[in-house]
C-alpha cells in the first residue's frame, strides 16, 4: 500500500500520520468521536494531534537507526546501490529508490523477478490470473517444491532486499519479515501462499509502495484427477481451480497478469510462463480503448482575459443576465492542477491510451506536446457553429466533446481538479459489454424548474431533468460527483440530435445561461441509464472546497492515509487576491501525493 512521507526533523510532521491518531480513530466509534468534535475547537483538536505526531518521533527515530543498521549490516550482500530507509506503519523498511516509480511498474518488477529467480533454479512454475483486475499477480509453484523455492526466494532477497509474509485465505498478507534473515524463512515453512515484496521509494521518501505491489508464490497440491494428476489452487483465482499437472506451458504477455504498464514503463522482462487455461478472454475483460478528455483553461493569460473581458462587456450591453457564478474568476484560475491531475493518469490509470486537452488556443508551458499520447485540441475543431466563439461557458464546451477527430468511443472526461488517489482499472468506469458507469451524489436537485436566482450548476440540472422527465416519465433528484465522467460518443451524438434546440442555445452561451445544460457531467448519465446503456455505481471519493475552513487538516488526512479512489480539490469563490493562500494549502499537498513527474511534462 502506497505509504506517506515518514516524518524527518527537517519537515515538520503531519499529525494525521501518527500511529496514536489512527488508533483513536480504529477504537472510537464515529459517534464518540463526532460528539467529542462538537465539544472541543478545531484548533484544539490539531494542537493535540500535533502532540500526538510529535510524541512518536522518538520512536520514529529509533526506527530509522535500527533501519540504518540493518542497511549496513546487510550492504556487502546488496546488489543494489544506495538503497533507502522508509517508515511504513512505524516500522523501519529497507526500500529500493526509483525515480519513475509506479504501482504498476513495481507490481511488474516484483513478478519478472521472482519468475526468473525461479527459472534460474530450474523449479517449474507457471503465472495465474487473479481474481479481480489490477490485484497482487500469482506465481504457482507444486507444494512439493516449496522448501526448493523459499531456498532460491531467499537467496533473491539477500540480493535485492526483499520483504516476505504470509499470505491468508482472503489474500491478506500478514508483517512483512526481512527476507535476507535466515530466521524469516522458518516462520514461513507451512505456508500455501507467501508474498514478497520489493518495497519502492522515490529518492526523497516522498512515496512508498509495498506490499499491495508484490508477487505471491502459491503452492498448488498435487492430487490424482480422474484423467490424471493435477494441481489444486489453494487460493481462488479468476479462471480455473485445478489444471492438470504435467501439461505444457505456455508464454503470456507479463500485462496479461500486471494490468497494462503504459508507454513510460519498460519491463524487466515482455512475457512469462504460465498454462493455455490462463490466456483466455473473459467476459469481465475489457477488450476498447479508453481515452481522456480534459477542458482547460489559463486565466493569468492577457491575450485570453482581454477576450473574456470583451464578451462580457458585449453580454452586459445586450441586457444579459448572469448569476455571480457563471462567470467568476475562480472558474478560471490555474493553479497548475492539470499537471498534477495527469501524474495521477500516470500513476495509477496506464490503461488509458490518449489523453486530449481541449482549450482556447492555449497551451501549459510544461506540457510535452511531442509525446504521442498527448494532444492539445482547440475550440475551434471541435465546434459545430465556430461563429459562437469565443465561449467562456463549460457547458457549451462540454457539449461538443464528442466532435474530437481521433476520440475513442468509451472516454473518460476530467475537469483539471480531479485525481486519481489510488490505482483503479477500466472497470471502475465501464462494464466490458461497454455500458457506462456513473457515480450519483447525495446532494439534491432542488424540486422545480430553474429560477433565475438558481447558481448555474442547479439551473442545468433542472434543465436536464425537464427533458427526462419529457422522454422517459421519472424525475430525478440526485446530483453527480465531481469524477471522471465516463462517457459514449455514440450516446452523446444522440442527445445533441434529439435536444437539437436546447443543445444549440447551449453551445451558443459564452458564459454559463439558466437554460444551459449539462451534457456530459449529468445529462448523458440520466439519458443512458434509460435506455440501458448505463449503470449507477459507487468509489471510494471525497470532495475538498478550499473555501472551507477544515480543508488544511482533510488535507492532511488524505495524504496521510491515501485512501480514495478518486478526490475533487475545487474552488469557486477565489479571486486573483486568494491566489497566494489557496497555492499555499495546496501546492504542496499536490507535490507531496505526485511526487513522480509524468511523461507528459517538459
Amino acid at each position: 500500500m502506497p505509504a506517506p512521507r515518514p516524518a524527518s526533523s527537517a519537515r515538520p510532521a503531519n499529525p494525521e500520520k501518527s500511529g496514536l491518531v489512527k488508533a483513536y480513530r480504529r477504537l472510537l466509534p464515529e459517534s464518540a468521536r463526532r460528539a467529542i468534535a462538537q465539544r472541543v475547537s478545531v484548533d484544539t483538536r490539531g494542537a493535540l494531534m500535533q502532540h500526538m505526531a510529535d510524541s512518536l518521533d522518538l520512536q520514529q527515530r529509533r526506527q530509522k537507526m535500527r533501519g540504518k543498521r540493518l542497511q549496513r549490516r546487510y550492504a556487502g550482500h546488496l546488489e543494489t546501490v544506495a538503497p533507502r530507509v522508509v517508515l511504513v506503519d512505524g516500522k523501519a523498511h529497507i526500500a529500493l529508490v526509483d525515480p519513475d516509480l509506479t504501482p504498476h511498474g513495481t507490481r511488474a518488477e516484483a513478478l519478472a523477478l521472482v519468475c526468473s529467480a525461479l527459472e534460474e533454479a530450474g523449479i517449474d512454475h507457471f503465472v495465474v490470473r487473479a481474481a479481480a483486475p489490477g490485484t497482487t499477480p500469482a506465481i504457482a509453484v507444486a507444494a512439493a517444491d516449496r522448501r526448493r523455492a523459499h531456498q532460491q526466494l531467499a537467496r533473491l532477497c539477500g540480493r535485492v532486499p526483499g520483504y516476505v509474509a504470509r499470505v491468508n485465505r482472503d489474500n491478506v498478507p500478514g508483517q512483512a519479515l526481512p527476507g535476507f534473515v535466515a530466521g524469516t524463512w522458518r516462520q514461513l515453512e507451512t505456508s500455501a501462499a507467501t508474498r514478497v515484496t520489493w518495497f519502492r521509494t522515490t529518492a526523497d521518501g516522498a512515496l512508498v509502495l509495498g506490499q499491495e505491489h508484490g508477487c505471491d508464490i502459491q503452492f498448488w497440491t498435487r492430487e490424482e484427477g480422474p484423467h490424471g494428476p493435477l494441481l489444486v489452487a489453494p487460493r481462488r483465482n479468476g479462471v480455473v481451480e485445478e489444471v492438470p499437472a504435467d501439461a505444457e506451458p505456455a508464454e503470456a504477455p507479463i500485462e496479461l497478469f500486471t494490468g497494462p504498464l503504459g508507454g513510460a514503463v519498460e519491463p524487466a522482462r515482455a512475457t512469462v510462463r504460465t498454462r493455455p487455461e490462463f490466456t483466455i478472454r473473459l467476459p469481465q475483460d475489457i477488450p476498447f480503448p479508453v481515452d481522456v478528455v480534459y477542458t482547460w483553461v489559463d486565466g493569468s493569460d492577457p491575450v485570453w482575459a482581454e477576450r473574456r473581458d470583451r464578451a462580457r462587456r458585449e453580454a452586459d450591453g445586450g441586457g444579459e443576465q448572469r448569476h455571480e457564478e457563471a462567470a467568476n474568476d475562480a472558474r478560471y484560475l490555474s493553479r497548475d492542477e492539470l499537471k498534477y491531475s495527469l501524474r495521477s493518469i500516470h500513476q495509477y490509470a496506464p490503461w488509458v491510451r490518449k489523453i486530449y486537452l481541449v482549450t482556447d488556443d492555449q497551451t501549459p508551458a510544461w506540457l510535452n506536446t511531442d509525446h504521442p499520447g498527448v494532444q492539445v485540441v482547440s475550440h475551434k475543431e471541435i465546434f459545430s457553429d465556430p461563429q459562437v466563439l469565443p465561449t467562456f461557458n463549460s457547458h457549451a464546451i462540454e457539449s461538443q466533446l464528442h466532435h474530437i477527430e481521433g476520440l475513442s468511443e468509451h472516454f473518460l472526461y476530467f475537469n483539471d481538479d480531479v485525481f486519481l488517489g489510488s490505482p483503479l482499472t477500466p472497470q471502475t468506469f465501464f462494464l466490458s459489454n461497454g455500458l457506462t458507469k456513473f457515480f450519483p451524489s447525495p446532494a439534491l436537485v432542488p424540486l422545480g424548474e430553474h429560477h433565475p436566482a438558481d447558481p448555474p450548476v442547479a439551473a442545468a440540472a433542472k434543465n436536464n431533468r425537464a427533458l427526462v422527465e419529457e422522454g422517459f416519465s421519472t424525475t430525478f433528484t440526485q446530483k453527480m460527483r465531481h469524477v471522471p465522467h465516463a462517457l459514449s460518443r455514440s450516446v452523446l451524438t444522440e442527445i445533441e440530435e434529439r435536444y437539437a434546440e436546447a443543445h444549440a442555445a447551449t453551445a451558443a452561451a459564452r458564459f454559463r445561461s439558466p437554460q444551459d445544460l449539462s451534457v456530459a457531467s449529468s445529462l448523458h448519465h440520466y439519458y443512458a441509464y434509460h435506455q440501458a446503456r448505463a449503470v449507477p455505481s459507487e468509489m471510494r471519493y471525497v470532495y475538498m472546497d478550499l473555501a472551507h475552513p477544515n480543508t488544511s487538516r482533510r488535507l492532511n488526512r488524505l495524504l496521510a492515509n491515501r485512501d480514495m479512489d478518486v478526490f475533487c480539490i475545487n474552488d469557486t469563490v477565489s479571486t486573483d487576491k486568494d491566489l497566494a493562500r489557496t497555492n499555499a494549502l495546496i501546492a504542496p499537498f499536490l507535490e507531496g501525493y505526485f511526487p513522480v513527474p509524468s511523461p507528459y511534462e517538459k
